[in-house]
Order: structure tokens, then sequence, then C-alpha cells
């Protein structure tokens, strides 16, 4: 068989190689029979309609579409999100409202929660690093049964919903706002109700990750005098970080036999203990 012929072979194979490698591409990233899936092209907030403006449908590999994604985006006008959607994240059914939902605070709470709003400063909101979806601690400081002053923490783990009027914040622009929504139960609405009526509310930052919700015993003025703070802090330290120093008494320190020898040498005076460990 002359060359030629190999050659004119060789191409007419690769030819056809190069068809059903593209032909299979095509398919599989949703060409022809392909997925197709809706994403965001910018942030959707928490509780706001969708705007399709917002929305995309692109090529997605074949047999990697999420389970709950949605092909077209004309089927999501005018539905509500759960949370937030940023930028080239799928949309997903689980993300999103009943179809008779509204927009607003009230279409992100949750089921059997009621948000209830707290005022703050920038002290008690933690100098504005108190964004929505943060996880707080309330304290409230008021007085016992018999008038001393007392610091509790009353709700653990509690929820953030909003800031001032907004569901959604900026990690990195801290923002001193004057009232805070939490998302309660209600019998913890009951109680964060009844302290501030009684006292004084602040708020104590949590990792999100913390799930710890260990009691306390509070606070108090007579505990603060006793120096159960430094207590706690040489239990927090590492172990030999916080030892206390042994304590010397007086009678080891002081020896109880010496003598004081008071001399003068070309007009200068000087004293010499003689005892105890020796002179000094």
């Amino acid at each position: 068989m002359k060359p030629s012929y190999l050659i004119g072979i060789a191409l007419v194979l690769g030819a056809i190689a190069a068809f059903l490698v593209s032909r299979w591409l095509n398919v599989g990233v949703g060409g022809a029979g392909g997925p197709t899936v809706v994403v965001a092209t910018e942030k959707i907030e928490a509780g706001a309609p969708i705007d399709p403006a917002k929305l995309k449908a692109i090529a997605w590999p074949y047999g990697s579409a999420p389970p709950e994604a949605v092909a077209d985006p004309a089927q999501l006008a005018g539905r509500v999100t759960r949370q937030e959607i940023w930028a080239g994240q799928p949309v997903l059914v689980s993300l999103l409202l009943p179809v008779d939902s509204r927009g607003g605070l009230a279409a992100i709470i949750s089921e059997g929660m009621r948000a209830v709003t707290v005022r703050v400063d920038d002290v008690i909101g933690v100098a504005g690093f108190v964004l929505p979806g943060s996880m707080v601690d309330v304290l409230a400081t008021f007085k016992d049964d018999k008038g001393k002053e007392v610091a509790k923490i009353v709700l653990s783990r509690v929820k953030v919903l909003a800031v001032a009027q907004e569901t959604a914040g900026d990690p990195a622009k801290p923002k001193v706002v004057k009232a805070v929504t939490l998302e309660l139960s209600p019998q913890e609405a009951e109680r964060l109700d009844l302290a501030r009526n009684v006292g004084k509310l602040s708020l104590a930052l949590r990792n999100e990750l913390d799930k710890a919700e260990g009691p306390t015993n509070g606070a108090s003025i007579s505990k603060l005098l006793d120096g159960e703070a430094a207590g706690d802090a040489a239990r927090r330290a590492p172990d030999g970080a916080c030892k206390e120093a042994p304590r010397r008494s007086a009678r080891t320190a002081a020896s109880p036999h010496r003598e004081v020898v008071e001399e003068l040498h070309g007009g200068q005076r000087s004293v010499v203990v003689f005892g105890g460990s020796g002179a000094r």
C-alpha cells in the first residue's frame, strides 16, 4: 500500500475521532440532551423576590447537576429566597420559600420561631460586628431579690435575623446600629421581654460553630471581690501558665535570731545584719 493512501486513511480516521469527541463534549456539558442549570449573576438577599435579570442558565457537566437545580429562569420569577444566594451559585428549590410566600423579614423566620427586636448601642452591639446570621448570647444585668446587682446569660446561641432594617451585612465592614432583631422561640421571647424590662441587656458574639450551651451561675459583686474572675482566668490558661507562686509565711521570711550592727567608716554609716540566712 502506497504511503499516500496510508496518510489519507489516517486523516479520515482523525477527522472521525475529532467529530465523535466534539459531539460527546457537546452532549456531556449541556448541549443537545445535556442539562442546564440556573445560577445567580449577582448576590440575591435573603427574603427578597427574585429578579429574573439576576439569573442566567448555563451548561452544566452531564451527570453532576444538583438534584434541586432549576433549568428555566422564568420558573423563578417572583419567588422569594430563604437565604442569601451568591453570584455564581446555583438556585436550588431548597433555597426558596413556597410559591405563595411574600418577601421581607417574616419570610426568613424559621417555623415556630419569633422575631424580637432589642435596642443596642456601639457597646451592646459589639461595636458593629454583630451581623445578620451571627450567633450571640444575651446577657442581662439586674437586681436580685436581695437588691444585689447580678449579671447572667439569659439566652444562649441566638441567631441574629437583622441589624437595623438589613437582613444581610458585610463582615469586612462593621456597622454600628441602634437595633438588632433576634430569632427566638416563644419561651425565649418571654424571657427576653422580662429581662429587658427589669435590667440592661448586652450581646456577646460567639463563634458560629460553637454549639456549647453550658449553664452559668451568673456574676455578682461579691463573686468579683472573692476573686472568682481570677480563678476563671487561671482555669482557662494552659497547664503551668498561671500557677500561683508559693507564699512564705512571716515566720520563715524573717529570722528569729538577728543582730544589727552599725558601723562608721570615714564618716560613712553602714548597717550589717547577722543571723538568719547570714550577713547581708
